[in-house]
């Protein structure tokens, strides 16, 4: 059964819940009338027959909204597009968004990555950053947020942030290159800074009454991060697993693989900036160093 967080917007939680998903994953469903989807979520016949029970005999689903690429927030799209008719819209497909330093090290495939990937992602009409939609005489505002994902977008609508898996308030975003990008993040985090909403509602987990605060205390998890693997890297260089099992030493074990992309992405940032080196091709058994 749907949620309902306010008469025009309600969350469907999809069945899905892991260490990486949290509870699972929320689908928005907006409007009273003309339903707009957001994320439908993994390919799931439950969630499936749940989206569709939850629109009424008087409403439609005119669109399809996916934040990013990811298996967990994706597949579902095309066949509730197919079953309803709506188009799906997204910046792009899995591979849209990425710098040419990202494009690098992916073709180089020196790095790992692609974990949870809907390779087969494909919208039916791609959204420009900043890309206006009218849904039910309001203004739908698409905002591209790479970091978590190059093709991820946050939704504006009714005074409320869509935020994906840009921002959550369980947990900390999610960074793996090559399709998540530390500087990215950063700088989408200081575009939805100038946004007026205040209310966000991610991807997992529960809504964010204080938006901008959590952007806030994302930025400065990040630079305490960099804080703490340029500490460690002083006097000796270091790997990037080495340095997520000292940072991350009160984790459980089975986050560290994920821990290790995000120290990672710090790394990779850290040498796009000259404040650090890596000693030959950059990879996953690299040592790097403090200039």
């Amino acid at each position: 059964m749907a949620e309902t967080h306010d008469p025009k917007i309600r969350r469907l939680l999809a069945p899905n819940p892991s260490p990486m998903t949290h509870t699972g994953t929320n689908t928005y469903l907006l409007g009273r009338r003309d339903i707009a989807v957001i994320d439908p979520g993994p390919d799931n016949d439950a969630h499936f027959a749940a989206i569709l029970s939850s629109i009424a005999p008087y409403q439609k689903i005119t669109k399809i909204l996916v934040t990013h690429a990811h298996l967990d927030h994706a597949p579902l799209a095309r066949r509730l597009s197919i079953h309803c008719g709506a188009p799906v819209f997204a910046y792009g497909d899995s591979a849209a968004g990425r710098s040419p330093q990202m494009i690098a090290l992916c073709e180089a495939g020196t790095i790992g990555g692609g974990e949870g990937v809907d390779d087969a992602f494909q919208p039916d009409v791609i959204l420009k950053d900043q890309a206006a939609l009218d849904h039910e005489g309001q203004e739908l505002t698409a905002i591209w947020t790479p970091g978590h994902f190059g093709n991820h977008m946050a939704f504006a609508w009714n005074g409320a942030m869509f935020s994906g898996d840009h921002v959550m308030g369980w947990a900390s975003t999610m960074i793996s290159p090559p399709d998540g990008d530390l500087g990215a993040f950063r700088r989408s985090c200081t575009a939805l800074q100038q946004r007026p909403e205040k209310l966000y509602l991610p991807g997992h987990g529960d809504a964010i009454e204080d938006g901008p605060a959590r952007l806030d205390w994302l930025l400065a998890h990040r630079q305490q991060r960099e804080s703490q693997i340029i500490s460690h890297l002083k006097g000796r260089p270091n790997t990037a697993q080495s340095l997520a099992k000292a940072i991350y030493s009160g984790i459980n074990p089975q986050l560290i693989p994920a821990a290790t992309r995000n120290v990672l992405a710090h790394l990779i940032d850290l040498c796009e900036r000259d404040l650090a080196t890596c000693h030959g091709p950059i990879d996953l058994q690299a040592k790097y160093s403090v200039i």
